[in-house]
């Protein structure tokens, strides 16, 4: 360990945070146990030309004036309007759910006034307060949509019937009465012209910031430090002491062939019945790049294991009694600061990762100012 201040993991929120105290005069250690930096959001080129985002999709976008200036200090953003397709029952849509879905769905060509009346005439009234996903769903889109796209698809992702699953994952109506089709609503959408991983070389490029790759470490390793930034799973850190917390990971089947597989970026499989969730074609991230060649991921979702990529947290009853344990735990450490998706066991979105970096590294740097404790969160995982 060459410097005081250590940050575990070479992602967005360790890239960041390393950078923004680079630039304050504060040198950094970053270690991560991947052999490259970029965490999920590795991109690489493959033979054929393609740029493959290697651990699935990531799409760029944000209403955040801060974060998306930020981002295009480090790469060429290019505008990206990501759409969505679905395959249920035999026939191909677009998410989300918007008026062009409903009305091929229902064989009509109801306006959006039509449209609103009609589905909230299907949704179930008899649910005051959803308690489960299906409750949601139900209550907002009636039987037929929720069947067509929304119960299978999710009974797939997180193993489970959505009758288990709390009503807050579909916290908002999935349903745009328009044409509108992009299936993020965000003023800034892009996707890097290089791939995520230069972006993420060019934060931790200064003088100040030492990378050490192909390393994983504990929090014994870091004992001696001034200050670790862990981005890692909380449970990691505290050694599994109230159990493991569970995520959902995904097994990827990667083909390479040639002309163009399905002509869109993403294609969900709805039905229950198609053992996948989606298949993603990976040259279509880069509409403004033309290949021969083509190469798709068909993604299968299950129960992360010891050893495994976790991708999606859980946060059922169980987990979320786990998680309380380890934050009141979190909260009795010193020196230390959980960052990021597995450090606070949120799925985070990119911008938001970079949000919360930044916020945490003008923190730290406050606190050094005032000689005062870093916080352990900024954000209240529970």
């Amino acid at each position: 360990m060459t410097a005081s201040i250590v940050i575990v993991g070479a992602g967005f929120s360790g890239a960041v945070i390393a950078r923004e105290l680079a630039e304050a005069g504060i040198a950094t250690w970053v270690v991560d146990g991947r052999s490259h930096v970029a965490g999920n959001a590795h991109t690489e080129r493959r033979d054929n030309g393609v740029m493959v985002h290697v651990y699935g999709p990531h799409i760029f976008h944000t209403g955040d004036e801060r974060v998306w200036e930020y981002i295009n200090r480090y790469g060429d953003m290019v505008p990206y309007n990501h759409r969505v397709k679905a395959t249920s029952g035999g026939h191909v849509y677009s998410l989300p759910v918007n008026l062009h879905t409903i009305n091929q769905f229902f064989d009509a060509t109801m306006s959006p006034t039509e449209a609103a009346a009609f589905i909230a005439e299907r949704g179930d009234a008899s649910i005051d307060t959803p308690v489960s996903f299906e409750d949601q769903a139900l209550k907002f889109v009636g039987r037929d949509l929720y069947e067509a796209f929304f119960k299978g698809y999710t009974q797939k992702q997180w193993g489970v019937s959505p009758t288990e699953l709390p009503a807050s994952i579909l916290a908002r109506l999935p349903v745009r009465f328009s044409y509108e089709d992009s299936y993020f609503n965000h003023p800034y959408q892009a996707i890097p012209r290089d791939g995520y991983t230069p972006i993420v070389e060019a934060l931790l490029d200064h003088p100040l910031i030492e990378v050490t790759l192909n390393r994983v470490v504990t929090p014994a390793d870091l004992a001696e430090a001034e200050h670790v930034f862990w981005s890692g799973p909380i449970d990691e850190y505290f050694a599994g002491e109230f159990g493991m917390l569970g995520y959902r990971t995904l097994d990827f089947v990667e083909e390479e062939t040639t002309g163009d597989f399905q002509g869109c970026p993403v294609m969900n499989y709805c039905d229950v019945d198609v053992p996948y969730t989606r298949i993603t074609e990976h040259k279509h991230f880069a509409p403004w790049e033309s290949h021969e060649g083509t190469i798709t991921y068909t993604e299968y979702s299950r129960l992360a294991e010891p050893g495994d990529i976790a991708y999606y947290p859980i946060r059922q009853v169980r987990e979320k009694e786990q998680l309380l344990q380890y934050v009141e735990a979190a909260q009795k450490a010193t020196g230390v600061t959980f960052m990021g998706r597995l450090g606070t066991y949120r799925y985070l979105d990119m911008d938001v990762t970079i949000k919360e970096a930044l916020e945490i590294a003008d923190e730290f740097l406050a606190c050094r100012r005032e000689v005062r404790q870093m916080p352990p969160f900024m954000v209240n995982p529970l």
